[in-house]
């Protein structure tokens, strides 16, 4: 099979940044305020008024531009986004893009599933797709974009929930290549689960339909407590997977990057792959949770940092929504900055 490399990473947080001191000032009696999936992090980072997703997608591609030159990026034959808060109707975040920049790859996906463990889903997309046809190179874009829109209204700035999530964006490039080979992918569907994660409203709405309610995510205590049993376990099987699949044990993994929910969440996964704090990368206090850029954010932060050399192993493993998606991938790192 041909092999797929992860080359490079970049990632862009909103200039926006804010302490958890904001919300303190909204909130109020919550049943859930003591729950550990709603400790707040230190700071988030909140998208400007009138920033759009495809704003923030151009300028986390905008380094690798600069790195690889206009004429590189502007070749790809793969174009990949992940988008939290769709905004752009009928073209998507995808074609816009590629408008914008002046793009014109063959394929051209908006993938809407996959949530905070999307990376890794676009990661084995595209190299399908670079694997069974003739493209050569790939650009996978996350956008997470709903903190500072959904997270700050009147309605919703004084729940638990709303101090956590941060905006951001993260970007890939792939080729097809032997520079940093994509060693293997474990990619997980639990569509049994896929209910306990919804967005509601009160009274309720459609989201698109003008009304009162203000969206925000359903959260009872039963669900929380489902998500929390399941992120434990998932993450840690999917990672050990992609080990069985290359002979190792997770202690060989010389830097783990995952998805960035919350402090629990971070030191159990690392605990059960045996591995010491310092190669589990994290950017939660200053990022709060980023859902799907979480993990590209996350290893573009620990790479511009100096903290994975070339060659290393790199384990890249998220699970999604209440649980319905998780993966996992290698990468034998060759992007150090």
């Amino acid at each position: 099979m041909r092999t797929v490399s992860l080359v490079d990473i970049a990632g862009y947080l909103p200039e926006n940044r804010v302490p958890a001191d904001y919300f303190a000032q909204f909130a109020k009696d919550d049943r859930l305020a003591d729950n550990i999936m709603f400790r707040s992090p230190r700071f988030r980072h909140h998208v400007a008024p009138g920033e759009s997703a495809v704003d923030m997608a151009e300028q986390a591609v905008r380094p690798l531009v600069d790195r690889h030159g206009a004429d590189s990026i502007g070749s790809v034959d793969v174009l990949i986004t992940h988008t939290q808060l769709p905004d752009l109707p009928i073209l998507g975040t995808g074609g816009e893009l590629a408008r914008r920049m002046g793009l014109s790859p063959e394929w051209v996906i908006d993938l809407h599933n996959g949530g905070c463990a999307s990376f890794v889903y676009m990661i084995k997309l595209a190299r399908q797709i670079m694997q069974s046809a003739s493209a050569s190179s790939a650009l996978i874009v996350n956008v997470q974009n709903s903190a500072g829109q959904i997270f700050t209204q009147p309605d919703v700035v004084s729940l638990s929930q709303a101090s956590v999530p941060g905006d951001g964006a993260g970007a890939a490039l792939l080729t097809a290549s032997e520079d940093a080979p994509v060693l293997g992918i474990e990619c997980r569907t639990y569509p049994e689960f896929a209910g306990d994660m919804t967005a509601e409203a009160d009274p309720p709405r459609k989201y698109w339909e003008a009304g009162t309610g203000q969206m925000h995510v359903g959260f009872t205590e039963s669900k929380i407590t489902k998500v929390l049993a399941r992120g434990n376990r998932l993450v840690p099987e999917v990672a050990m997977a992609v080990c069985s699949q290359l002979g190792v044990r997770s202690e060989s993994i010389d830097t783990l990057v995952t998805n960035q929910p919350n402090r629990m969440f971070l030191r159990n996964w690392r605990d059960a792959l045996e591995l010491p704090e310092e190669r589990h990368p994290d950017s939660f206090d200053e990022g709060g949770n980023l859902f799907g850029a979480g993990i590209p954010v996350t290893l573009d932060i620990a790479n511009r940092a100096g903290r994975i050399p070339n060659g290393s192993l790199v384990m890249l493993a998220g699970f999604a929504h209440a649980g319905d998606f998780a993966g996992a991938a290698a990468v034998r790192w060759g992007a150090a900055s």
